[in-house]
């Protein structure tokens, strides 16, 4: 008898259908049943010896909530026997003005064992499934966005550890990292069957896009990166097996049922009793050439638009050129972006697509002022501004600093300026425009201001960014970014500028809230044009277990 051995995600939600992710120990027929009668099923597909399966659920009811079970060949698996959560439930929207929670965040180490101390502390995501456990009828986000090293593969827990030495020996690189798609699935498996997290993951709908380390450290950096990397034995078989074992876990549930449709890949995988071949052809050349392949997707959330943007594989890293996404990412983003844009001077306040626009990014766009001049000016040595010594410089400062966000792709950065500008201007303007992220393992907010002499837009700009979900950050790096965002930090940025003969960009900022450390989730609440933004901390309770707590709340629009 086939077994769950993974699952269930509960990913796409919209007001009629809906998407569930298991994994089986063999291959199976795996069926989603809802209390209302809807439902559906789907024949496992194979890779690489496992058995997955993105169930298509159909026939739901606009603005109801329904408890669903997961069988295999006809035998229920989960609810679990003796579950202490209430019913896994899918909860569709009723129409295109309710009010919708987006929470957010990333970087999650998983967490230990039972039983073990946890060196980082509470996990947000396992706070977060227990207050909504307590409280099925309560408040609980409409979607979930997962921002970026939802698994490490580069910095494995001690268990992890314990098992790649099992498997193999360590002292031959990569050594204690994950090596294949065995292994990655193995970091799967200790994320995500923490009882608290597969409850809350099989009952609030997720979006998921990678950063670095779901592959490895300073995945993409530079040129000369690719390059060394690409020397390296060991190299090929982790990128390849990164890619397959992200498009299988979270990729593919990003994706509505009728993008799922048209998916050529998709279809092979499903069509053969063994798709490994074709996944790993697709990302070998996805790995060769980045812009054969579009991880960015978009989803609509009433007058709610969310756009995920991959802002690693995407690269153009030629020092000359860098961008952060190549030519035809950005077209698809200006696309989604101004799709049903009103040019219409005479049309009302809001008559545009949407009230509110989410740009995920795993990386901040606005970053503390010193580090965004620094990472500038190291871009400017590393393609020769200041000559040939400069440029070596300046890449081993890149790698040993992770000087790779959006300031270190300057164009890409003034490019994202002028889009969001043009997205959120004139009377179709959105109330807001947010730009989601994490990576940098604190939280703030910041809001731009466009130079004088440049056209700003009429809707609010916030940089929102929350990191880490469940991880830490030393404590000199605390200082150095809460000096980055000072003054004096400011004065010197300034300095590295004049040096590397950096143009302005064509924003300033400030820093309006934050930088908060520790543990932690935003949340919008957006209903019509407001919106509400929320920070929650997990906290340790005095006599045992943990709770989320609001640090700071706020109106955006």
């Amino acid at each position: 008898m086939a077994s769950l051995r993974l699952g269930p995600l509960l990913r796409y939600v919209d007001g009629s259908s809906a998407t569930v992710w298991v994994e089986a120990s063999r291959p199976a027929t795996a069926e989603v049943r809802c209390a209302d009668g809807s439902g559906g099923e789907s024949r496992t597909f194979q890779v690489s010896g496992h058995h997955y399966a993105l169930i298509p659920v159909t026939a739901l009811t606009p603005g109801t909530t329904t408890a669903y079970e997961v069988l295999l060949d006809g035998e229920r698996v989960w609810p679990l026997p003796g579950s202490p959560f209430p019913p896994s439930a899918i909860h569709t929207p009723v129409d295109d003005h309710e009010t919708v929670r987006v929470a957010f965040g990333s970087c999650r180490w998983a967490s230990p064992p039972e039983g073990e101390k946890d060196p980082v502390g509470p996990d947000a995501l396992d706070t977060l499934a227990a207050r909504i456990a307590a409280d099925p009828q309560g408040e609980r986000p409409d979607v979930l966005l997962l921002l970026g090293d939802q698994v490490y593969a580069d910095e494995v827990s001690k268990a992890t550890r314990r098992w790649l030495q099992s498997r193999r020996g360590l002292d031959q690189p990569p050594g204690a990292e994950v090596a294949d798609y065995e292994e990655y699935t193995h970091l799967y498996y200790e994320s995500w069957l923490d009882p608290e997290v597969r409850w809350l993951l099989s009952t609030v709908p997720s979006c998921m896009i990678f950063d670095d380390h779901d592959v490895i450290d300073d995945w993409n950096t530079s040129e000369a990166w690719v390059s060394d990397m690409r020397d390296t034995p060991w190299w090929r078989e982790r990128v390849l097996s990164g890619l397959m074992s992200y498009w299988v876990h979270q990729h593919l549930g990003n994706l509505s049922p009728d993008r799922l449709a048209e998916d050529p890949l998709y279809e092979e995988v499903r069509a053969t009793p063994d798709g490994t071949d074709a996944l790993r052809a697709f990302a070998a050349r996805a790995d060769a050439d980045p812009a054969s392949v579009r991880w960015s997707y978009r989803r609509d959330f009433g007058r709610t638009r969310l756009l995920m943007v991959d802002s690693r594989a995407a690269r153009v890293l030629d020092e000359q050129n860098r961008s952060m996404l190549d030519p035809a990412e950005w077209e698809w983003l200006r696309e989604q972006i101004l799709d049903g844009h009103v040019l219409d001077e005479q049309a009302p306040e809001g008559a545009g697509a949407y009230d509110h626009l989410l740009i995920g990014t795993s990386l901040p766009w606005l970053l503390p002022h010193l580090v965004h001049d620094a990472e500038a000016w190291n871009a400017a040595m590393c393609r020769g501004e200041r000559g040939e010594r400069w440029a070596r410089r300046g890449e081993n400062l890149r790698r040993a600093a992770d000087l790779e966000h959006w300031a270190a792709f300057p164009s890409s950065f003034d490019k994202l300026a002028e889009l969001i500008a043009e997205a959120g201007s004139g009377p179709q303007a959105p109330a807001t425009v947010c730009v989601l992220s994490g990576d940098v393992h604190h939280a703030y907010v910041a809001e731009p201001v466009w130079r004088e002499g440049l056209t700003g837009p009429n809707a609010r700009v916030v940089q929102l960014t929350c990191s880490p979900v469940h991880n830490s950050i030393p404590s000199y790096i605390r200082v150095g970014f809460r000096f980055g965002w000072s003054g004096v930090g400011r004065a010197l940025g300034r300095r590295f500028a004049r040096h590397g003969r950096v143009a302005a960009p064509p924003v300033d900022w400030r820093k309006t809230g934050g930088p908060w450390f520790g543990n932690q989730l935003m949340t919008l609440t957006l209903n019509g044009r407001s919106a509400r933004l929320r920070l929650d901390h997990a906290r340790e309770e005095r006599g045992g277990g943990a709770r989320l707590r609001t640090i700071v709340e706020s109106v955006l629009s």
